[in-house]
């Protein structure tokens, strides 16, 4: 099994997203990439901790390729808008990358300059690509929240 770990707004509508695709075992939403340990949902959500919501991915590299997983990453989100999605502002709803060893960056740094390549954006992309960072779990209630509350979409 391998991990990868991806910031693409609301951690609910990721988690979902990726979850249902083949190849992933299992997901866990929190945080990383800030200064404060085991931070709480309502702390970063106050985005002075500097942790992003991100999602958790552990995956079987023989069913799902890592980058199988970058090109529904870019599929899933605008990673052209820095710290926004959608309605969600404030840099924890920041596109990020947490690359979790060298083969990882090098594929993360090679799909994102063909995306940025490949037109289909009208705007840069600002995706960050940095190494892992502690991971923390976010509150149990907020594990698969949408599946938890027979919801497809975090804004409907």
């Amino acid at each position: 099994m391998e991990i990868a770990i991806f910031g693409a707004g609301c951690f609910w509508g990721v988690e979902a997203s990726f979850h249902r695709l083949q190849g992933v075992i299992d997901t866990r939403v929190g945080y990383c990439g800030g200064k404060l340990e085991n931070p709480s949902y309502k702390e970063v959500c106050r985005g002075n901790t500097g942790h992003a919501e991100v999602v958790k991915v552990i995956f079987d590299p023989e069913l799902v390729s890592y980058h199988t997983l970058l090109e529904h990453f870019w599929e899933i989100h605008d990673p052209t808008t820095r710290n926004r999605q959608g309605p969600d502002v404030g840099s924890q709803y920041r596109s990020v990358i947490f690359f979790q060893n060298e083969q990882q960056q090098k594929i993360a740094l090679q799909s994102r300059l063909e995306q940025n390549q490949s037109g289909r954006y009208s705007s840069p992309i600002v995706t960050e690509i940095t190494s892992t960072q502690p991971f923390y779990d976010a509150e149990e209630y907020h594990q698969r929240y949408l599946e938890k509350n027979g919801r497809i979409s975090c804004h409907l």
